[in-house]
């Protein structure tokens, strides 16, 4: 993955994810727009070539045209365009899915569009774009159920040890905030726990990268639907994969 971000105005953004497989044209065309109220659970909607919040549109597009592996919109407006003016883009060429944004003129003033704005997009791009590319090919041998539980037991007779260790009032919430604070941490930083390493296995993002911290805190969020589901609901939302090292 790559990002790279310069001054505005105009904005200039990229985002680039591994991706042996292309997604096919039509799919590459409708799927952001298609997908933005599930990566926004329900705040934007997207209709075909525009963003829109509740009556108010957000941005809007143009028509897009394809050059043989990109497809390019025009931005025309929006409420949260200064005027029209860059483009958005989306494509796939070897090995990799591509987003940018180039010339765009945010309507927030610099400040408040890289404290609020630019940090959203990065991660709706992202998360986006690791959905486009899937489960398949995994980025190395996925880790059995066998595995997985084992580590997780290992992990969380580890957390209640120490837990217990350092608090003998409020053990229970010393437990959630530990175990917590130590799982972010873990997926974070090299994506393996202690009882991972133990087991041989490790948490990256789909398309075999380091997990990002937001993904970190979407896989923790979801994981009591996982445990009610008794599927893994906690990767699904946060595009991550447990594999063997």
């Amino acid at each position: 993955m790559m990002v790279r971000v310069w001054q505005e105005p105009p904005v200039h953004q990229e985002c680039r994810v591994g991706a042996p497989a292309d997604p096919g044209r039509d799919r590459l065309r409708d799927a952001f727009f298609a997908d933005v109220g599930r990566l926004t659970v329900g705040t934007v909607r997207g209709e075909r070539w525009r963003l829109r919040l509740g009556p108010l549109t957000l941005l809007s597009f143009g028509e897009p045209a394809f050059d043989g592996w990109a497809w390019t919109w025009p931005i025309t407006g929006g409420l949260l365009a200064r005027r029209p003016g860059g483009f958005l883009r989306y494509g796939w060429r070897d090995g990799e899915l591509f987003a940018a944004v180039d010339g765009y003129l945010p309507r927030l003033p610099a400040l408040a569009y890289r404290v609020t704005q630019l940090p959203a997009h990065r991660v709706l791009t992202r998360r986006f774009l690791l959905g486009l590319r899937g489960r398949t090919p995994s980025p190395a041998p996925p880790a059995g159920p066998a595995q997985r539980l084992l580590t997780a037991t290992l992990d969380l007779a580890l957390c209640v040890g120490v837990a217990t260790a350092v608090s003998r009032r409020h053990r229970l919430r010393t437990f959630a905030a530990l175990a917590a604070g130590y799982h972010l941490a873990c997926w974070t930083l090299g994506g393996r726990t202690l009882g991972g390493l133990a087991t041989g296995q490790r948490l990256v993002s789909v398309d075999g990268s380091a997990v990002a911290p937001w993904q970190a805190l979407l896989r923790l969020a979801a994981l009591p639907r996982a445990l009610r589901t008794l599927r893994a609901a906690h990767d699904q939302a946060a595009e991550t994969e447990v594999v063997e090292e």
